[in-house]
C-alpha cells in the first residue's frame, strides 16, 4: 500500500474534537475586560529593556505585591499611612471609613487590571482592599509631604525617620516605581481616599499635588499646572495623568495615516534650516515656521527612558488609545541617529542632556522598537522640513557642506579659493578696463 494513499491517513473523529473544543470554550472566561487600564507589559515590548517596567524598591498594586525585594520598603508605606490617617486626629474611626469606601468600589478597581501575572491576591476581595488602601494611603501622604516640604514656611527640611525624603536616592527609586505601567492604583480609588483624608477644603487638588511632585520628569523648567483642563477628562492612574499633561496643552494635529520620513539634526542644519528653543506648556509642541524648527527642550536624564516606554506601553495596549508619545518617540529617534545630532540639539538648548552623548542616541534609536504607529501626528511637520530641505539652495547648501566643510583645514580651504576667485575677477575687470582706455 502506498504510503501517501488515503488509507493510510490517520482518522480524525469529529465528534471527539468537537467536544474537546467544547470543553475548553466552558473551562475559559473568554471575556475580555472592557475598562482595563493597567496592563501587564507586552513580552516583545519588555525585551529591549527589561528594567524599565520592573519596580526598583515599592511595590503598588496587586501585580508586584509579595515579592521578597520590595517587602523591605512595605514598613514605609505603613508609617506614611499611619501619617495620613493621624492628620485627621480620628485614626480609627478614619481607617475603617476608607476601608468600608474602597470595599464598595472594589469591582470597579479589579476590572481595571488585565494580565496573567497579577497573582491570586486579586481575586481575594480583603486581601485586595487592604493593597489598594494601603497603597494608596502611601501615595497620597507621600504627595502631601512633597507639598509640606517644598513650602519653606512649614517645613526646611526631611526628618530623619523619613527615608523617601531624607534619601535622595530613595525618592528617585519612587518615582521610577510610580509611572510604572504595571505599578498603578486606578484613579478613582485614589481620589476617593485623598478627598475622604482632606482637612484644608481649600487645598490644592490631588491632580495638583501629583504634576507638582513629578515636575521636572520632561523638562528642567517646572511648567505651568492648569487643573481646570482635566475636568471633564475620565484619568486611568498616575501614569494616563502624565501623559495627558503633555497631550492637554496641544493644539489639534493634522495627522496622516502613514510615516513620513524625517532627515537627522546634521542634515537639517546643513540644509539652512534653524533649530529655535520654545517654551510652550508641552514637550510634543514641535512646529516648522519661517525656516525654523520649533522644539521645546527636553530633559534626559535615569528616567526619562521608563517613563517613555512605560507612555508608550500604555497607548500601544490601551483600545483606541491615541499614539501621540509613540509619534513623538518616532520623530526624535529619525532626528538623533548619532552622538554628533546630539551635541547639535545641546548647541541649541532644545536637548538637556545628562546622558554621554552615546547613551542618549542608543536610548532614541531603540525607544519605540516594536511599538505601532498606525496614525502618525507629526505627519505636517515632516512635510514642511521635506519640502524645505528639497528647493535647490537648501540643497546646495546641504552637498555644499557635507562635502568641503567638514573639517577645519577645508574650511580654510574654501575660504582662500573665494578670495583668489574674487581678486582674479577684479584683475581681470582692471586688466580689461585699462585695454579700454588705452584703446
Amino acid at each position: 500500500m502506498a504510503a501517501n494513499s488515503p488509507d493510510s491517513r490517520v482518522t480524525i473523529s469529529i465528534e471527539s474534537l468537537a467536544s474537546s473544543l467544547k470543553k475548553m470554550l466552558a473551562e475559559h472566561n473568554l471575556s475580555m475586560p472592557s475598562k482595563a487600564c493597567i496592563y501587564e507589559v507586552p513580552k516583545i515590548l519588555r525585551r529591549h529593556n527589561p528594567q524599565a517596567y520592573e519596580p526598583n524598591a515599592f511595590s503598588i498594586g496587586p501585580f508586584r505585591n509579595g515579592q521578597d525585594q520590595l517587602k523591605p520598603t512595605e514598613k514605609i508605606k505603613l508609617k506614611y499611612l499611619q501619617g495620613l490617617l493621624g492628620r485627621s486626629g480620628k485614626s480609627e474611626e478614619l481607617m475603617l471609613e476608607l476601608i468600608g469606601a474602597v470595599s464598595a468600589i472594589r469591582e470597579e478597581a479589579r476590572q481595571c487590571y488585565a494580565g496573567s501575572s497579577i497573582g491570586t491576591c486579586i481575586n481575594n476581595d480583603e486581601e485586595f482592599v487592604k493593597i489598594l488602601v494601603l497603597d494608596g494611603c502611601f501615595i497620597i501622604e507621600l504627595f502631601r509631604k512633597d507639598a509640606d516640604y517644598a513650602d519653606d514656611h512649614k517645613v526646611s527640611k526631611a526628618p530623619d525617620d523619613d527615608p523617601i525624603f531624607s534619601m535622595s536616592c530613595l525618592l528617585e527609586f519612587l518615582k521610577h516605581d510610580l509611572i510604572l505601567l504595571e505599578n498603578q492604583i486606578p484613579w478613582p480609588v485614589l481620589e476617593l481616599l485623598f478627598n475622604m483624608t482632606t482637612t484644608v477644603p481649600e487645598g490644592k487638588s490631588l491632580i495638583e499635588l501629583a504634576l507638582e511632585f513629578f515636575g521636572n520628569m520632561f523638562s528642567s523648567s517646572k511648567p505651568t499646572i492648569k487643573p481646570n483642563k482635566f475636568a471633564d477628562k475620565e484619568i486611568k492612574h498616575i501614569l494616563d495623568l502624565l501623559r495627558l499633561s503633555l497631550i492637554l496643552p496641544l493644539e489639534k494635529l493634522n495627522t496622516g495615516s502613514g510615516w513620513q520620513p524625517f532627515p537627522c539634526a546634521w542634515k537639517i542644519k546643513g540644509s539652512g534650516i534653524k533649530f529655535k528653543k520654545v517654551a510652550p506648556d508641552t514637550i510634543l509642541d514641535i512646529r516648522f515656521r519661517n525656516g525654523r524648527l520649533e522644539i521645546p527642550p527636553l530633559l534626559v536624564q535615569e528616567t526619562t527612558e521608563t517613563i517613555f516606554r512605560n507612555l508608550i506601553s500604555l497607548e500601544q495596549c490601551l483600545p483606541n488609545c491615541p499614539p501621540i508619545i509613540t509619534s513623538y518617540a518616532k520623530l526624535m529617534d529619525n532626528l538623533i541617529d548619532t552622538p554628533e545630532n546630539v551635541e547639535i540639539l545641546c548647541e541649541n538648548d532644545v536637548l538637556d542632556n545628562w546622558l554621554n552623548p552615546g547613551d542618549a542616541t542608543q536610548f532614541f534609536n531603540k525607544l519605540y522598537n516594536d511599538a505601532y504607529v498606525k496614525t502618525f501626528y507629526y505627519h505636517d511637520v515632516c512635510q514642511q522640513v521635506n519640502d524645505y530641505s528639497k528647493r535647490w539652495w537648501p540643497e546646495w547648501r546641504y552637498f555644499y557642506t557635507q562635502n568641503y566643510f567638514t573639517a577645519p583645514w577645508a574650511i580654510v580651504s574654501q575660504i582662500v579659493a573665494v578670495i583668489f576667485l574674487i581678486l582674479g575677477v577684479i584683475q581681470t575687470f582692471y586688466a580689461i578696463k585699462s585695454g579700454s582706455s588705452q584703446n
